[in-house]
């Protein structure tokens, strides 16, 4: 009886001592395995969120388009035709390749592309192409004859004259191979005389090139 009761004794230290044991250990290694692995997965994908915002499609379409497709072309409200049925000006004197933006009896935007077969340019000069100073005042007479030659103000192809400039200034050379971008705005306009007062600017690549004041004549030849 005191073998058997000694060996029940003795099993049940071991089995106590040993319960003990394992659960204090388990729950650490339990506490200890599962936040490395939440750590690790949520850095992983904190590393794939920031990968992803790096290499969105706005960055990929403006570091990898080729650059002749970043600039887009000049919208067209008027074209050459269209110019032409208006302008009476023909080749080699009509400086206005096509209306850009237009807001009737008020302004109109127009573009110039100079190219070196530009009939002027073999004499100005032959070394130096440089576009003349008075051509680029035609050019932007003829845009406000835009506005002018329009029904909003009255205007046609019989009765429209070229007055006047004052406070001319040129900036910059305008070269072969530029787009000269020309802005002007009506300011005043007397019918009972039939005088136009007009504001205008050109720009060469945002910069400005020539501005100056002019005078249209929209009355009787």
């Amino acid at each position: 009886m005191a073998a058997t009761s000694n060996s029940l004794l003795s099993l049940t230290l071991s089995q106590s001592l040993n319960k003990p044991r394992s659960l204090s250990y388990s729950p650490t290694s339990l506490s200890l395995s599962a936040p490395r692995s939440l750590s690790l997965q949520s850095l992983h994908r904190s590393n794939s969120i920031t990968c992803c915002s790096l290499n969105g499609p706005n960055n990929t379409n403006n570091q990898d388009l080729p650059i002749e497709k970043k600039f887009p072309a000049f919208p067209s409200v008027m074209d050459i035709n269209q110019i032409r049925e208006i302008l009476p000006h023909r080749f080699p004197f009509l400086f206005v390749d096509r209306v850009i933006e237009y807001n009737p009896g008020v302004s109109v935007v127009a573009i110039k592309n100079v190219t070196i077969n530009d009939n002027f340019f073999p004499g100005h000069f032959p070394e130096r192409p440089i576009m003349p100073g008075v051509l680029m005042i035609e050019a932007m007479a003829q845009v406000g004859g835009l506005v002018m030659l329009q029904p909003e103000v009255g205007g046609s192809r019989e009765n429209f004259f070229f007055a006047g400039i004052d406070k001319v200034r040129f900036r910059k050379p305008v070269i072969a191979g530029d787009t000269l971008v020309m802005r002007m705005n009506l300011v005043k306009l007397q019918k009972r005389f039939g005088i136009a007062k007009m504001e205008g600017k050109a720009y060469v690549g945002g910069e400005v090139v020539c501005e100056g004041e002019f005078l249209m004549a929209t009355g009787s030849e």
